[in-house]
């Protein structure tokens, strides 16, 4: 088990659909980022194929250019997954209530997650699910940065540095026999230590966790 009990607390424990009850139009992470995640997609993701893009808002960072067979969204506020242009379907459903996907099996190609895995109290049963929608073959992305809502991130990951937050999630994968080795990919600052110094903005760094279901 990757996760302790406490580990999986929150600071504000309060219901997760009350938290996100209200649609917030805006991005969670720099252009930087989004361009990164956006090519990150563009090199792993194949025409004419299912996706299910799990804690979605009202972007999902797809390529535009890249047509797919069915995009499946899913999050916490209609309101935001309306608005989603490069949704087919979506649904709504607390993860930390109940982590039973209503999809069938062996469904998709590839499973996204964007700057969400933090909020994910028993990941080890959200990543079962996400096997078990996954095509023989099926790929899945989590990406993330070093922004959060704090008091929604579960303990293990507020406290816990960059480095050990990416071997948070491979631990994740790795907790359900048949998923591939993890893949990290990670992206910094590429302005100069000098700049920075002076005050020059970083820009959000970049990481993604990825993983194949294998059988």
């Amino acid at each position: 088990m990757p996760l302790q009990p406490d580990q999986r607390t929150k600071l504000d424990d309060t219901e997760d659909s009350l938290f996100y009850s209200s649609p917030r139009f805006v991005t969670h992470v720099d252009e930087g980022f989004i361009q990164q995640l956006t090519d990150l997609y563009r090199s792993r993701l194949q025409p004419n194929t299912r996706i299910f893009d799990m804690m979605s808002s009202w972007v999902s960072h797809l390529p535009e250019e890249i047509k797919f067979a069915h995009v499946e969204g899913h999050g916490l506020n209609a309101e935001e997954l309306a608005r989603n242009p490069q949704l087919n379907h979506y649904f709504v459903q607390n993860l930390n209530e109940n982590p039973k996907l209503p999809l069938p099996d062996q469904n998709f190609d590839a499973v996204v997650n964007t700057v969400s895995v933090q909020y994910l109290q028993y990941p080890e049963a959200v990543f079962s699910e996400i096997y078990r929608i996954l095509k023989p073959g099926g790929i899945a992305i989590f990406s993330f940065s070093n922004r959060m809502f704090y008091q929604k991130a579960i303990q293990s990951w507020r406290e816990g540095s960059e480095g050990s937050r990416v071997e948070l999630v491979k631990s994740y994968f790795q907790s359900v026999p048949g998923f591939s080795t993890p893949e990290v990919i990670v992206h910094k600052s590429n302005t100069p230590n000098f700049l920075q110094w002076l005050g020059a903005s970083s820009g959000d760094p970049f990481y993604a966790v990825i993983s194949y279901r294998q059988a």
